[in-house]
């Protein structure tokens, strides 16, 4: 029994009274996640890429749609009035031409026709570790990476002086193989990266001795890179135009930095604030006074008003981290006075922190118990008995 085909409408996933925009976007984001060029080997994706194809084929045509919209199904099986719809005799190639190249915006950043024109180069990653000041107000660092320049020799054709590439054979240039499947509703065309030429539609016969025909040589290179005032821990700078060389002709990729800051033993960070703790004495807490407390931009006095509590919060306003889109703004510093208990103290300190405790009024005195006559005991028959035999 052949499986039952989903509705149309069902499969792109919009309203039966969907104008045409709306049901072109709806198979745009669907061809995109499912085209075979980005799903290789997977044969549901295969399937979900076709269904929607079909769908979108339909939908897409007024007069197909509204035989559809009449007849359903059977519009197109041959079972219905409208005489039919045979997808063998369709090429899928028209549907993807029939909305401005989709597949190379998708796909390539141009036209199917032209994929094998020039294209950017990949990205490259690395990663650098700064200190928790570096990353607060900025700093520049030299990395070391190998990284891949045209051959000096072959001038990046990759074929050997004297030679040139030739056309590849396989795709005539093109860079793309067309490829046609038997699906369950007839002919199918996909379109693939040429395997021979690896889509850039040239192949090398005699290859370049200095770099093996790939057309550039790997080696080691300093690169400064700025870490900009503020940057927090996993995020990343770009250098343009410093990664992977671009293909026939086309610009390099970008080399993308990830940096790492370390832990500080004083102060943590939270967004653009500064967290950290500052002991104060006893005395300090109980009279008040200037101390002197840690921040990144060094030692500031603070006055310490008297009666501090423990873990009592304080702000310093402007001694945080710099915002990354305006250094000029600045977090804040909050630090938490902890009073510190005195340890080891001689008998001396002992007996002054006595008489400070007494004329303070905070000595607990033991209350005097005032004494309650006892009550006498009633006497039983036996205690009288007692008496008697003791008088006698």
């Amino acid at each position: 029994m052949a499986e039952q085909k989903r509705d149309y409408y069902e499969v792109l996933g919009v309203a039966k009274n969907a104008d045409e925009a709306a049901i072109k976007k709806a198979y745009r984001v669907l061809a995109k996640k499912y085209h075979p060029d980005t799903n290789p080997g997977d044969a549901e994706a295969e399937r979900k890429f076709k269904e929607a194809s079909e769908a979108y084929a339909v939908l897409s045509d007024p007069e197909k749609r509204r035989q559809y919209d009449q007849f359903g199904h059977a519009a197109f099986d041959g079972s219905g009035g409208a005489g039919g719809f045979d997808f063998s005799n369709m090429d899928m190639g028209d549907i993807f031409g029939s909305f401005g190249d989709i597949f190379g915006e998708f796909f390539g950043g141009g036209s199917r026709r032209s994929s094998n024109g020039p294209m950017k180069g990949a990205s490259l990653r690395t990663s650098v570790r700064i200190s928790f000041e570096e990353a607060v107000f900025g700093c520049e660092k030299e990395l070391e990476l190998v990284l891949k320049d045209e051959c000096k020799t072959c001038h990046g054709t990759g074929a050997k002086p004297g030679t040139s590439p030739e056309t590849c054979p396989k795709c005539g240039g093109k860079g793309k193989v067309v490829y046609t499947q038997q699906s369950l509703f007839g002919m199918v065309q996909n379109v693939q990266t040429c395997p021979e030429c690896s889509g850039s539609g040239k192949v090398v016969k005699e290859k370049c001795a200095s770099c093996h025909g790939t057309g550039y040589i790997a080696g080691k290179k300093r690169i400064k890179v700025s870490i900009p005032a503020g940057i927090d821990n996993g995020q990343s700078v770009r250098i343009r135009e410093k990664g992977e060389p671009g293909i026939n002709g086309g610009p390099r990729g970008d080399l993308l930095v990830e940096v790492l800051v370390s832990s500080h033993p004083i102060f943590q960070r939270q967004d653009m604030n500064i967290y950290s703790t500052a002991p104060i004495s006893f005395a300090q807490a109980t009279l008040g006074g200037e101390i002197r407390i840690n921040t990144v931009d060094g030692e500031v006095l603070y006055e310490v008003k008297p009666g501090t509590q423990t873990d009592t919060k304080i702000r310093l306003k402007g001694k945080g981290v710099p915002s990354l889109r305006n250094a000029s703004v600045r977090g804040d510093h909050y630090v938490t006075l902890v009073v510190q208990v005195p340890t080891g103290l001689n008998e001396q300190a002992k007996q002054t922190l006595r008489q400070f405790d007494e004329l303070a009024g905070n000595t607990l005195k033991a209350q005097s118990v005032s004494s309650q006559p006892k009550t006498k005991k009633k006497k039983g028959f036996m205690d009288k008995l007692k008496e008697t035999l003791d008088d006698n």
